[in-house]
């Protein structure tokens, strides 16, 4: 019995973190445990340990009155994801460079660009992809550490990502741009491939998320 309702309770979080991160419950929307109850065709109580595994995660969060909201997104939030991005993987890309492995992970990011473009009908799957070629960034420092700090962030990454796909960032020209810069990286050129990451996503993608959160995020 005991087993059921841990997997109950397991299916729930997976379902309403899903909607939380696909923006299908967008930031700011209020959330009620009748209402998740009645969506999932679920109990109170594994929707409850839900609630509390997501509220521990900070993607619901409650008031003095104890009414649930999904997390609001920040223009702080945005800026800080964004220069932590830029910091840990410019320095990756020179670690990749000075070590002689550029070739090597211009076939790892390749596989991580194509599935991204295998994903591009879909925003949230593309996105999810996309958060999986940074992770294969960070991974040349090999440090459990930094790769925390992202797994601790993949889910408002994963948000403020959709945020900017549907204000201004294109997926058709980022896939493009970013097979350029597989292009650079085996013609060892650090400078320009790192260029093309930084344009598209830290500042097209930077800008178009803050554009996003500044008009209310999107429907």
């Amino acid at each position: 019995m005991a087993e059921k309702s841990v997997s109950l309770a397991t299916q729930a979080y997976d379902k309403i973190k899903e909607k939380i991160l696909n923006l299908t419950y967008p930031p700011g929307m209020p959330l009620t445990e009748a209402m998740l109850t009645a969506e999932l065709s679920m109990s109170r109580s594994p929707v409850r340990a839900a609630i509390q595994m997501l509220q521990a995660e900070g993607l619901i969060v409650s008031d003095y009155y104890k009414s649930m909201t999904v997390r609001e997104i920040t223009d702080k939030d945005i800026n800080e994801l964004y220069q932590i991005r830029e910091l840990l993987e410019g320095a990756a890309f020179r670690l990749i460079f000075s070590s002689g492995r550029n070739e090597e992970y211009s076939y790892r990011l390749e596989e991580k660009i194509v599935r991204m473009a295998a994903a591009s009908d879909d925003i949230y799957e593309w996105e999810v992809a996309d958060t999986a070629m940074h992770m294969e960034i960070i991974s040349i420092f090999e440090n459990d550490r930094i790769n925390r700090i992202y797994e601790n962030n993949l889910c408002e990454l994963i948000r403020i990502g959709q945020f900017s796909v549907r204000n201004g960032m294109e997926i058709t020209r980022t896939n493009e741009n970013l097979k350029k810069m597989i292009e650079y990286m085996r013609k060892g050129d650090a400078e320009e491939s790192f260029a093309i990451l930084k344009a598209d996503h830290f500042e097209i993608g930077r800008n178009s998320a803050l554009r996003a959160e500044r008009i209310g995020h999107v429907t």
